[in-house]
């Protein structure tokens, strides 16, 4: 596992880290048990990096990765999330803050949060600036160590790069998703502010394993909220309608490399931009963690199917693209 620096900290983070949103049910069930495996093998194979936030099973991602903690000698980074548990959409305080953050702190089980950052909170909070303000004293606090912000559109993205001691951004960033590349990279290198990249795979079809008849289960956002019925349809299925997702990465499978899988080619895509800190994919098994960390080893694409990847975007790819971007 190759490691990057993360912004301006001094922490380097693995290349592929861990997202947990899985383990809080919005993605089928995962036992306590088989989260707990899926830490451990994503842990063996070199991650250092987890994300999870407090609105995952409503503070049961955090649980587990608490208890994960407790018996790890390993130095691991945890970043998580608020605003969307609690406050969502326009109700929100320092105490408010404060008071979530101490119950991720129990749940985890840590002295202070290693990464806080605003659960993509509305745009017009971000422009009023008072939750970086907030976010700043519990830092002075002690209560958290870095901040950051987790975004939905890349003027959200600009708005937080303007405040000072920002650590991180997160973006949703994949092969289905691309304009970050133009709009975002330059000026967060810059800055020296760390990009976490979630949804790498664009819920799963990425992966090329769904047909247009695949079915979820009913707790799964990719059932319930393929269309943005109860949150931003970006979130699911990178906000391209479920049979156009489908249809377009069956026509990505004939470009994998020979010697990686979909996932893992749709992952190397991402490391091969050297603006991106980590990449965090889901995993909700052994197999999966160990087969998204094998990404940082696998060689660069070749340019010409960078090239090929950036004309299919272009050309047909981003006019299927729904919500904020």
């Amino acid at each position: 596992m190759n490691t990057r620096l993360f912004g301006n900290t001094e922490f380097k983070a693995s290349e592929v880290g861990i997202g947990c949103w899985q383990f809080g049910g919005d993605w089928g069930q995962v036992s306590d048990e088989d989260a707990l495996a899926t830490l451990a093998a994503a842990v063996d194979n070199g991650v250092n990096f987890i994300d999870t936030a407090d609105v995952y099973g409503a503070g049961r991602s955090e649980t587990l990765i608490g208890q994960f903690l407790r018996d790890q000698s390993e130095e691991i980074f945890v970043a998580t999330k608020l605003g969307r548990l609690q406050g969502y959409p326009d109700d929100y305080s320092y105490d408010l803050l404060r008071e979530c953050t101490e119950d991720s702190i129990s749940r985890l089980g840590v002295e202070a949060i290693d990464l806080t950052q605003l659960h993509c909170v509305p745009p017009k909070e971000l422009e009023r600036g008072e939750v970086f303000e907030w976010l700043r004293r519990l830092q002075q606090e002690g209560k958290i160590k870095h901040f950051g912000a987790s975004v939905e559109s890349m003027d959200e993205a600009k708005i937080c790069l303007a405040q000072e001691g920002l650590a991180s951004l997160q973006i949703i960033f994949n092969i289905f998703r691309q304009k970050p590349i133009d709009t975002l990279f330059e000026q967060a290198k810059t800055k020296g502010v760390a990009l976490i990249i979630r949804l790498p795979l664009a819920s799963g079809l990425l992966a090329g394993k769904f047909d247009a008849d695949t079915t979820f289960p009913e707790e799964d956002h990719r059932n319930y909220n393929r269309d943005g019925l109860v949150f931003n349809v970006g979130e699911t299925f990178a906000g391209l309608p479920f049979e156009k997702g489908v249809e377009l990465a069956n026509v990505l499978k004939a470009w994998v490399p020979d010697d990686m899988t979909m996932a893992q080619m749709a992952l190397r895509w991402i490391l091969d931009f050297d603006a991106v800190s980590v990449v965090i994919p889901g995993a909700k098994n052994e197999q999966q963690a160990t087969s998204n960390a094998a990404a940082s080893d696998l060689p660069r694409l070749p340019e010409q199917l960078h090239q090929a990847l950036a004309r299919f975007y272009e050309g047909s790819v981003e006019e299927h693209i729904r919500g904020p971007y």
